[in-house]
């Protein structure tokens, strides 16, 4: 650190850090905000990039069927653009995911309504509109399955030997046994729907060739290394040939976690053929239409009680529909079946996950990960059993709540009270039971209601997930700040401020002297997904770590 910098940072470490030492906590400009209600903040369709083409997509509109042919109108000038199907990519047809069962293009099946099959690119959007309209695609239709009860009766495989994408099962005690020492089994099924992200800006990639046969992308993103493992394997390409940096995003809430890599590896595509730079921006339709959403549920609870409300044994069949192709399905499911029993205590559970393909577009992350079709499912089976046996849905609760050192089905113990304590603190300063009694004395056509619920949530990646991905930060000095370079984006959820300020009080010095840098694979290392609530848990830990070590600038 040079001396003179040294010598200004400790005379401006008392006007930032509270009493205390602590930065984290202090209200504080969010480090974005200026940018963006001032209009400067880019976000990628403001970005301009000379002699940038237009890309498009055109889509199936059955939702399962064999292509025939794909015809090219030719009445239409196609010297005037780019065309790509299947046969055009440079590499393997398959999106790099959790597993590899998705196509770039779709080449002999269709599985879902909007299934890309090809792809142009023109130098204006008046062009590129003819042009898409100018693509006749020929499709067979085959018969759909659209529902989890169609998926599961096998009649028409559309996925593997069973339509089933993935499965898991947990256990503790003997469910079966202990139904007989119930006094009732209540029993009940419970369903959720697709869910759509609606964030404000729609998704939009630019890919721009490079010199040496490289591809740099730039987009509104949630996961940079996600996308950049995705574009090395489809275009076989080394690590340091692919960029992947993001603009300023206009929400995500797992919408960009996944489908990005398919929207960046379209639009590379296109820019390699082109030679040129190439933007693809959904419209709303478009976006709404094609994107992954919230997995649908179907989740079939059965618990053996005693009369005063005391659970004894639960049964739980919970099924996910995750669309035609697997994307992030296998860890929603396991995400699912982890909060399945939510926060009881249940001493013989038995829990069966699947997550079974349809002909829909493919589900993926949404806040949640999975988690709340099943606490939806358990809150609404705990209001259930206090309905069936008379009793206040607090007692109910209050008598199951996981106590320090129980243990949830698949195995972990709980090491604190945190349930009980939030659980009768939200009670106290919500004044439930006064407000459940008085409302329920009212008469007129218009009623009031209140409710009650609990859910807990596993903030980073389940198991050994964490020490897998194993994430890192950069910290570099400068003559006149410290850079923060990390793959963790800020949304809009406000990561660039936490981590700024994580940043400040690990190295004790304030905060303007911090400078969260715009995630860009070139520079920042792999920090691991901005997913499952991570970002300040986890990588602000890897910050205030690392924040000792710090790169000399050169």
């Amino acid at each position: 650190m040079g001396e003179k910098l040294e010598a200004e940072l400790a005379e401006e470490k008392s006007s930032d850090i509270r009493n205390d030492g602590s930065i984290v906590g202090k209200s504080v400009v969010r480090v974005d905000a200026w940018d963006k209600v001032s209009g400067k903040a880019q976000y990628v369709d403001d970005i301009p990039f000379p002699g940038c083409w237009y890309g498009g997509t055109v889509r199936s509109d059955v939702p399962h069927g064999k292509i025939v042919g794909i015809r090219q109108d030719p009445s239409f000038d196609w010297s005037k653009v780019v065309f790509v199907t299947a046969k055009d990519l440079p590499g393997p047809n398959e999106v790099a995911m959790v597993r590899r069962d998705m196509p770039i293009l779709a080449k002999e099946i269709v599985n879902y309504v909007s299934e890309p099959i090809a792809l142009i690119a023109a130098p204006s959007k008046a062009l590129l509109k003819a042009a898409l309209k100018a693509v006749k695609v020929e499709i067979e239709p085959i018969e759909p399955v659209f529902t989890i009860e169609e998926a599961l009766s096998g009649e028409n495989i559309i996925w593997g030997e069973d339509n089933v994408l993935a499965k898991f099962e947990v256990n503790k005690g003997n469910a079966e046994e202990a139904f007989n020492e119930a006094d009732i089994i209540i029993e009940e099924t419970y369903r959720t729907g697709h869910q759509e992200q609606l964030y404000l800006e729609p998704q939009g990639m630019v890919a721009l060739p490079r010199d040496d046969g490289g591809i740099e992308v730039i987009g509104s993103l949630q996961c940079p290394y996600y996308i950049h493992s995705a574009m090395t394997h489809a275009f076989m390409l080394p690590p340091e040939k692919v960029v992947i940096k993001q603009a300023v995003t206009g929400g995500g809430f797992g919408g960009k976690e996944d489908f990005p890599s398919l929207l960046a590896i379209h639009a590379a595509v296109l820019a390699l053929k082109a030679k040129r730079p190439v933007k693809i921006i959904y419209d709303r339709a478009e976006d709404m239409v094609s994107t992954t959403k919230r997995h649908p549920s179907r989740i079939r609870h059965r618990t053996g009680v005693k009369k005063d409300g005391t659970i004894v044994a639960q049964d739980i069949d919970l099924v996910l529909d995750g669309g035609a192709y697997t994307t992030l399905s296998i860890v929603v499911l396991q995400r699912s079946l982890l909060h399945a029993t939510g926060c009881y205590n249940i001493p013989n559970a038995h829990v069966s996950a699947k997550v079974v393909a349809t002909n829909t577009p493919p589900n993926g992350a949404f806040r949640g990960f999975g988690a709340p079709q099943s606490i939806f499912a358990m809150e609404r089976q705990m209001d259930k059993i206090a309905r069936t046996l008379g009793l206040s849905p607090v007692e109910v609760r209050r008598k199951n709540l996981l106590r320090i050192g129980d243990a949830f089905p698949f195995g972990q113990a709980v090491e604190d009270g945190g349930a009980r304590l939030v659980f009768e603190r939200a009670l106290a300063i919500s004044e439930y039971e006064r407000k459940r009694a008085e409302y329920s004395r009212d008469r007129d056509p218009k009623r009031r209601g209140i409710g009650l619920s609990l859910f807990l949530h596993g903030g980073g990646f389940t198991g050994s997930g964490e020490q897998a991905i194993d994430g890192k930060v950069k910290l570099k000095l400068t003559s006149e700040r410290v850079e923060l370079y990390v793959s963790s984006v800020d949304m809009g959820q406000g990561a660039a401020t936490v981590l700024t300020q994580i940043t400040a009080q690990g190295l004790q010095i304030p905060f303007e002297r911090v400078r969260y840098m715009s995630p860009d694979t070139s520079k920042a290392p792999d920090s691991g997904p901005t997913v499952a609530s991570r970002t300040t848990m986890i990588v602000g830990k890897i910050v205030l770590r690392g924040s000792g070590k710090t790169d000399k600038a050169p």
